[in-house]
């Protein structure tokens, strides 16, 4: 989707923000990340991309949990 600088607010307020727009996006992009990159035959990098996130997501958490008590 192709947005120009100055159409942005109307383009902002078209989108869907009902529960059932946002799961939408969100299925959307999964789908579109399922397909580019782990739904190819003999390739791990979906699936060590997602590895790494998770990885790094609890190697933070502890941290973030840490400084807020």
């Amino acid at each position: 989707m192709n947005v120009k600088i100055e159409e942005l607010p109307r383009s902002i307020l078209m989108w869907d923000f009902i529960p059932k727009g946002i799961t939408g996006v969100f299925q959307r992009g999964s789908y579109r990340y399922y397909n580019k990159y782990v739904n190819k035959k003999g390739s791990l990098t979906g699936v060590s991309m997602v590895l790494a996130v998770y990885v790094l997501f609890n190697y933070i958490l502890p941290f973030l949990q840490g400084t807020q008590t």
